[in-house]
């Protein structure tokens, strides 16, 4: 089949090399005027399937309640219209135990899934990315091992590999530990990774190049009609381009662009920030990643470079830098490692929207509408879901049963 991607973030390379392996004849088309420029430019780069979980679940309403008017909340709320008053009443019900526990087990499955076709792909395209083995979340006291409790025996019952370690274990894994910073204990997960989100999608967009798929950038796709769903116009005036099937990878502008053809997607941005910076000393920088539990900060390191990334917007816009945001990167990075990286001179600092649904899991699978299908929705999850949901696409587009169970990601479920 002749078929359209939409997206050229991760999600959307992946689609498009799968089908390409499949033997369709593939076009990617992406509004930037480079790939993975927007969640996939400078995201965590985690890949923890443990840490792959619904935000719909019991209690986090009255967390989010009660980190309001807190400057290093690590979850804000602020200037919200109709869409995101109508997205949190969604979140809200969805927040029951049975919703989550559901969701849970559908997302650390494809997690899993996604982790190991991402091994599959890297080995046998030789995708020389920088990484890391092995993530470790630190618990600063009491407080943050009590709500974790829950958490770690539900990962355990799971089969998940962790280990709780105490500070001197944490430290004989990531030396650089600042041991001036009270650290109650830790947990560590020794096959979960981190690694460069954009340098595997690069790496991999050459890989589908290769096996003919093309790429047109600086295309700003308009929106699909109902009498045409399959063709695709870069303007008004677009006679347009023709597809037996389309795939919309698009994140964030999925809601208008499929809104014409009746596919309602109940997607919100939730702003997120990262800094990244040179490593200064190698001996003081951390070999993988950890996760700050208090703050929700992760701090991964990213061959020469450390990045921090953190902070959770809901409102407002990803345009406005918010300081205290920016300000608690840094000050959680010198907690922990302390002149790890050259924080006074070219710092990156990043602000991305991750598309985000009421109740977690992306939306993998038909559309409802015969020949678009739909690959979006994955939050800040994209880089740990991308491999394994771009296959299970693939293989529903091209008619063959999907290697795992994808009933919980269908489009019926956000009707």
């Amino acid at each position: 089949m002749k078929i359209a991607v939409i997206g050229a973030g991760v999600v959307g390379i992946t689609t498009a090399y799968e089908l390409a392996m499949q033997g369709h004849e593939v076009k990617v088309f992406e509004r930037n005027s480079s790939v993975a420029q927007e969640c996939s430019f400078a995201n965590a780069g985690v890949i923890s399937p443990g840490y792959v979980t619904p935000w719909a679940k019991p209690g986090m309403t009255w967390y989010v309640l009660s980190q309001l008017g807190r400057k290093n909340a690590p979850v804000r709320i602020s200037g919200l219209g109709l869409a995101e008053m109508a997205w949190l009443s969604k979140w809200w019900r969805a927040c029951d135990s049975n919703t989550f526990n559901r969701n849970r087990k559908n997302l650390l499955d494809l997690s899993q899934y996604s982790q190991q076709r991402m091994h599959e792909l890297s080995k046998r395209l030789h995708l020389n990315h920088d990484r890391s083995q092995g993530y470790m979340v630190l618990l600063r006291g009491e407080r943050e091992r009590k709500l974790l409790q829950a958490s770690i025996e539900l990962m355990r019952a799971e089969g998940l590999d962790l280990k709780v370690l105490s500070p001197t274990e944490a430290c004989e894994i990531e030396p650089a530990l600042n041991t001036e910073t009270k650290l109650l204990e830790a947990i560590y997960f020794p096959n979960d990774e981190v690694g460069n989100c954009r340098e595997f999608a690069y790496l991999l967009k050459k890989e589908a190049e290769d096996l003919g798929v093309e790429f047109e950038l600086n295309a700003n796709v308009q929106n699909l009609t109902p009498e045409q769903p399959h063709t695709i116009r870069i303007s008004s005036q677009d006679k347009g381009q023709k597809f037996d099937a389309v795939v919309a990878c698009t994140g964030l502008a999925s809601t208008e662009l499929l809104k014409p053809l009746g596919i309602k997607i109940p997607l919100m941005a939730v702003h997120g920030y990262s800094i990244s910076a040179a490593v200064r000393e190698p001996l003081d920088a951390p070999r993988s990643g950890v996760m700050d539990e208090r703050y929700k900060i992760s701090i991964t390191r990213l061959g020469q470079r450390v990045r921090v990334s953190g902070s959770a917007e809901i409102g407002g816009d990803a345009k406005t830098l918010r300081k205290q945001s920016i300000k608690t990167l840094f000050d959680v990075l010198n907690d922990w490692f302390p002149g790890a990286a050259r924080t006074q001179e070219n710092v990156q600092i990043w602000k991305g929207s991750r598309p985000m649904l009421p109740d977690g899991p992306p939306l993998v699978g038909p559309s409802g509408v015969k020949g678009v299908w739909l690959n979006l929705g994955h939050g800040s999850s994209g880089w740990a879901l991308s491999c394994g949901s771009a296959k299970a696409v693939a293989d529903m587009v091209s008619h063959h049963r999907a290697e795992i169970d994808m009933q919980g990601f269908d489009y019926q479920r956000v009707k």
